[in-house]
């Protein structure tokens, strides 16, 4: 059974700095593109970032770029999420994705196969 399990979220101020992980377990990890995406009250999910199954290659949303660093260990399994620079509008439930379709991850989330249950966060002004 696939799982993903994301931690890291909490209440911060504007201006601070969270680290998202997300623990995989069920799947070979290393042949999936990986993927964090966010959803507010009342908006639609959207992406944040995401990275490829093995090189590395990353891409990020415009709103996040410059302030967040995804990255992934394949030998624990794990991606992260470095968030510094935090804003208000940053607050929202955080997810994680997995897709072995799209091993280079993808900015849709109709793209990823599996889905963590999202940590919180909530950025205060």
């Amino acid at each position: 059974q696939v799982q993903l399990v994301e931690s890291g979220g909490g209440l911060v101020q504007a201006g601070d700095s969270l680290r998202l992980s997300c623990a995989a377990s069920g799947l070979t990890f290393s042949s999936y593109g990986m993927g964090w995406f966010r959803q507010a009250p009342g908006k639609e999910r959207e992406f944040v970032a995401r990275i490829n199954w093995s090189l590395g290659s990353t891409y990020y949303a415009n709103s996040v770029r410059g302030r967040f660093t995804i990255s992934r260990d394949n030998a624990k399994n794990t991606v992260y999420l470095q968030m510094n620079s935090l804003k208000p509008e940053d607050t929202a439930v955080y997810y994680c994705a997995a897709s072995n379709r799209y091993i280079s991850g993808s900015i849709y989330p109709g793209d990823y196969n599996y889905w963590g249950q999202g940590t919180q966060v909530t950025v205060s002004s």
